[in-house]
């Protein structure tokens, strides 16, 4: 219980600092633009340096949910381009999720299902059918935030390799666009001019795809069921 307490203690403190000195007014849109030249040239003489320190800062800022990440993967596509900038971008926001997944699993996931194990069993049960389905629909449809989804999931009673495989692949298409974004920042004005109605009805054509699966095993079954009667 002590170390509970002592972790969710961190989480608090950090996000706390994070706000008090006044992050947010700092790591922005404008200052990408305005230290473009600087960030390009770290790349150049570091090339791995730059990499790690920006999958670390990703994964960090997605753990501590600190809503930023746009701003990362924009910087890993004008830093590396769109294709290395989209590895690192989603390695960087998978481990990132896998920190909160972990956490939320050890402060109340585990107590929560030994708690209520007949009445989780059934949502564990399709779970552990279809998980792949619905975490690749969770992670392509825009409509869900992304720290929700790692903090719900540590609640579950999901395998992290499912989790990780789901998370990293999930969310590639999202990455790719903002890292593409990124590669192009001179032209870009502002956060808004990125995510167009265009690409949001194309991430959530991708979910609704990836639920198929799902949908057609449910229909066998039922006509199965249907021609047994």
């Amino acid at each position: 219980m002590i170390k509970k307490f002592i972790l969710i203690a961190f989480f608090i403190g950090m996000i706390v600092a994070y706000n008090m000195l006044g992050l947010e007014t700092i790591l922005s849109f404008e200052m990408l633009k305005a230290k473009k030249e600087l960030l390009l040239e770290l790349v150049q003489n570091h090339f791995l340096l730059s990499a790690f320190l920006l999958m670390g800062l990703y994964a960090i800022s997605v753990a501590l949910m600190i809503p930023i990440a746009t701003l990362f993967s924009l910087a890993a596509g004008f830093m590396f381009g769109s294709i290395w900038g989209t590895l690192f971008a989603v390695l960087g926001a998978t481990l990132g999720a896998v920190a909160s997944f972990y956490v939320a699993r050890f402060i109340l996931g585990e107590s929560l299902q030994n708690k209520y194990a007949k009445e989780l069993e059934r949502f564990n049960n399709e779970f552990a059918a279809n998980g792949y389905s619905y975490l690749f629909a969770l992670r392509l449809l825009p409509i869900f935030p992304f720290f929700l989804i790692n903090l719900l999931c540590g609640l579950t009673r999901i395998d992290i390799k499912t989790f990780f495989i789901t998370t990293f692949i999930g969310i590639i298409p999202g990455g790719f666009a903002y890292t593409y974004a990124g590669s192009q920042l001179s032209s870009i004005n502002a956060l808004g001019d990125i995510f167009t109605k265009e690409m949001g009805l194309a991430l959530l054509f991708l979910g609704l795809i990836s639920l198929v699966p799902v949908l057609y095993k449910k229909w066998n079954q039922k006509k199965f069921k249907n021609q047994n009667l």
